[in-house]
């Protein structure tokens, strides 16, 4: 049974500030959490095995998406870590996995009470909504995983994300490891507490994998995106297929989910032009 996991950082117990996950300009505050971040990954690896997992993909999904410390993980994992990924964080996960995990997720942009919440890129996206629903990361990659068969098992983090996600995905196991005070404060377990929450998780996630089912949008594929700025969707509007409906706003139709999340990562890459 293979296992794929995007892991986020935001979402690691303790987080509750951008300079303690920044990895592009590193307060001294980062490679603590990072260790912590990692440490939880492995706490959802060593849950996933005790309940019968073999296989093991770690997509690396935060930032500049080289935050993995390889001598934090068992030595047959798989690493996808780098940026510019065609499927960003759930990059690779079109391989035929029995389940994922998303870990160290963070609430979308707008939430309420969800510590460093956003959707992709802050500067950029304002809100993104598929066939209506409103989505987080955690909503735009188990739609991706779902095209492919792939149900969501496990998601970690704050209550507010993980309360979120198990709304729109009820088969979930969710590992709370937070409380979220506002954008930038928590009330938070240990790291120890944390990885214990989250290796019980684990297991109980892969345990109950035939109670999950993949979450999938139906086709047509409707794509509503708010930008932060009128400049960006001045670009965005330029990329074929989109077609201008507001000031901010633009809207992609497609007749499959890979290629409208396709089109989301260039679209708020260029964006972050602007």
């Amino acid at each position: 049974m293979n296992i794929y996991i995007s892991c986020d950082m935001e979402g690691t117990a303790g987080v509750c500030a951008w300079e303690q996950c920044d990895a592009r300009t590193p307060h001294p505050d980062y490679a603590l959490y990072q260790t912590w971040m990692n440490r939880e990954i492995r706490a959802a690896i060593d849950g996933a095995r005790s309940a019968g997992a073999t296989g093991i993909t770690v997509n690396d999904s935060h930032g500049p998406m080289r935050n993995l410390l390889f001598d934090e993980l068992p030595a047959d994992v798989r690493v996808i870590s780098g940026n510019r990924k065609p499927f960003s964080m759930a990059q690779g996960a079109d391989r035929g996995f029995a389940g994922a995990f998303f870990t160290g997720y963070h609430g979308a942009i707008g939430d309420a009470n969800a510590v460093l919440g956003h959707t992709y890129s802050p500067g950029v996206v304002y809100d993104v909504r598929i066939n209506g629903v409103r989505c987080s990361e955690a909503t735009l990659n188990a739609a991706y995983l779902g095209h492919h068969g792939v149900p969501l098992l496990l998601i970690t983090g704050d209550r507010t994300t993980v309360e979120g996600v198990r709304a729109q995905m009820p088969w979930v196991t969710g590992a709370i490891v937070k409380e979220s005070i506002g954008y930038f404060a928590s009330d938070s377990v240990s790291p120890a507490a944390a990885q214990a929450i989250i290796r019980d998780a684990a297991r109980a996630a892969v345990a109950g994998i035939a109670e999950a089912k993949p979450f999938v949008f139906e086709a047509p594929v409707a794509m509503d995106l708010t930008l932060a700025r009128v400049e960006q969707a001045d670009l965005i509007e330029m990329i074929p297929g989109f077609a201008r409906t507001g000031a901010r706003d633009v809207r992609l139709v497609r007749d499959d989910y890979p290629t409208v999340l396709r089109a989301f990562v260039a679209a708020f890459r260029m964006g972050g032009l602007v």
